[in-house]
């Protein structure tokens, strides 16, 4: 999950230094910042294209996602709906917006009757962060379950290595947990009558019991808690439940709705936690599952049963006075957790030693990044494709990106490695970042990326890189680049500096040289299909503290709006 995000943000991130670029000059009064969070949550729900919108979208979207993912919901109740508003109309006004989507009327309109839901939204989302945050003052102790206490640990760890979505999918299809959860929700069936007291009577527990091939009717609840996380069941009426239409169809032939469901009940951990009849025991040993992961983490993903049992146990007295008590009437304490986080596919034991399974990584990972604590986590160098190389280098130092850089290179020949990478960079041609992030890769293996760079020439937003690389090498029959190559680079210049802000944005311009050279510089470049030309002239125009400059980019602007 975490390096789909992280996907999906690279995939996004062109797009929205376009409408950063855009904003100024035709929604001054809207705010780019808070468009992020919502933009990829809407990549992440419609699965594979952002410019795809539907009036429902903009419904979950903002009385769903944003109420659990916004940092500020006094800033996004006063500016949100403005942002989306003009980031609909620049997708439609550039052409971003999808076919298939509804039409930029019908998407405002709809803005305009969410408003004020989303207002009241955002307040009571305030109005819970609040309660949390007296709770949290009147609380002095940490849960057992907490990750926060562990911060400063987890983000000391070496890089974390996640497997691909394909193999974590393939992985989800074989959890026994979910599998039970659906075959549960099947026995439910359409309509079932559920009690006020108990759900379901006796006679039913026993049928359910059996069909599910289980010990205990005790762990049919557990199950049943499950089987609703997965959206396998679902409330239909006052007092009915139904299985969900596509339950049946579990596992998921597609890797993304596969893992999407896996996640939905990673949650369900919490249901390892032991159950005592005492309830004040009980709660004294809440978090455990969660406290035996992050501390099979730290250790390298691997830990033995014993030492973890003698850690949890003192960690547990720690924690709640009655935790000695506890820890004794429950027998093996970490019999149920270990039981549940095997069934969910998460560890494994063998020779007494716990061992986090890949999709147990990729869970704990997910956990700790939902508690806001750094970590470092990347795709494996084996897994890692030329693209997620390029967006991950992208955020990172130097010095640790040469390193990345070496070890994926450390798996391909260099001819090959060259090709990869400036076929992931002719992906997105709005993607300026990524383009010269390939440029620097590419053009540090020498004379090994020459068959490369010339496929690369035919790529209008590759061949100026290209033919300067080239040249550079001395290749045969290698032509100098030409002025409208030199122009593209500088427009790329401009679109990454842009896109870290006014003052870098500025730096750059005059990194070009006098007020007059610029100039004569924009009297020209217009000419250049480059896709970020008008937004770029538009910015020029706005930041540049010279008046004449700003009139030339406005003279710039018009022609290559006119074509002239």
């Amino acid at each position: 999950m975490t390096d789909r995000i992280e996907a999906a943000a690279a995939e996004l991130r062109p797009l929205l230094q376009e409408f950063i670029l855009w904003a100024p000059a035709n929604a001054p009064g809207s705010d780019p910042d808070l468009v992020g969070p919502a933009a990829l949550w809407h990549r992440l729900d419609v699965k594979g294209d952002a410019g795809l919108w539907k009036r429902q979208d903009l419904r979950n979207l903002l009385l769903e996602r944003m109420p659990q993912a916004v940092e500020d919901p006094d800033a996004a109740a006063d500016g949100m709906v403005p942002a989306l508003r003009a980031y609909l109309t620049f997708l439609s006004s550039t052409g971003h917006l999808s076919a298939g989507s509804d039409t930029l009327e019908g998407l405002i309109e709809e803005l305009d009757e969410l408003e004020d839901d989303f207002v009241d939204a955002m307040e009571d989302a305030l109005s819970e962060r609040d309660w949390d945050e007296e709770e949290d003052e009147l609380d002095e102790d940490e849960s057992l379950g907490d990750f926060e206490p562990f911060a400063d640990e987890i983000s000391d760890l070496p890089t974390i290595r996640l497997r691909p979505d394909s193999e974590l999918a393939g992985a989800a299809r074989q959890v026994g947990l979910v599998g039970q959860a659906r075959d549960l929700a099947l026995w439910v069936g359409t309509g079932r009558k559920v009690g006020e007291e108990t759900l379901l009577s006796d006679e039913e527990v026993a049928d359910a019991v059996k069909v599910l091939g289980l010990s205990e009717p005790q762990s049919l609840w557990n199950i049943w808690n499950l089987a609703i996380d997965l959206e396998f069941i679902a409330p239909d009426g006052e007092d009915t439940v139904s299985v969900d239409s596509d339950t049946a169809a579990w596992p998921f032939e597609d890797d993304e709705d596969a893992l999407d469901v896996w996640m939905l009940g990673l949650h369900s951990i919490d249901y390892g936690d032991p159950e005592l009849d005492d309830d004040d025991l009980t709660l004294a040993l809440s978090g455990l599952t969660r406290a035996l992961l992050i501390r099979v983490l730290l250790n390298g993903g691997s830990r033995s049963l014993d030492e973890l049992r003698d850690e949890l146990a003192e960690a547990t007295a720690e924690y709640d006075d009655l935790g000695t008590d506890a820890w004794a009437a429950a027998g093996d304490p970490l019999a149920p957790v270990i039981a549940w986080l095997t069934g969910y596919g998460m560890v494994t034991v063998e020779d007494s030693d716990v061992t986090l399974t890949p999709l147990g990584t990729e869970g704990v990972v997910h956990m700790i990044d939902e508690a806001d604590i750094e970590v470092d986590a990347r795709p494996a160098i084996d897994a890692m494709t030329a693209l997620d190389l390029l967006s991950f280098s992208a955020d990172l130092p130097e010095e640790e990106a040469d390193a990345e850089f070496a070890a994926w290179m450390a798996l391909r020949d260099p001819g090959r490695a060259a090709s990869e990478l400036l076929a992931a960079a002719a992906e997105d041609e709005a993607d300026a970042l990524i383009r010269v992030q390939a440029a620097s890769m590419v053009g540090s293996l020498g004379e090994a990326a020459v068959p490369a760079w010339r496929e690369a020439l035919e790529e209008a937003s590759l061949r100026p890189y290209a033919a300067t690389h080239l040249a550079q090498l001395d290749a045969e029959d290698a032509l100098e680049p030409t002025q409208a190559d030199t122009h593209w680079l500088i427009l790329d210049m401009w679109t990454i500096s842009a896109g870290l802000g006014r003052t870098e944005f500025v730096s750059s311009l005059h990194d070009i040289g006098t007020a007059q050279t610029i100039i004569g510089l924009l009297d020209v470049i217009w000419k250049v299909p480059h896709p970020h030309l008008e937004e770029l002239l538009e910015a020029v125009g706005d930041a540049h503290p010279d008046q004449q400059v700003g009139k030339a980019a406005k003279r710039a602007l018009f022609k290559a709006r006119s074509g002239k």
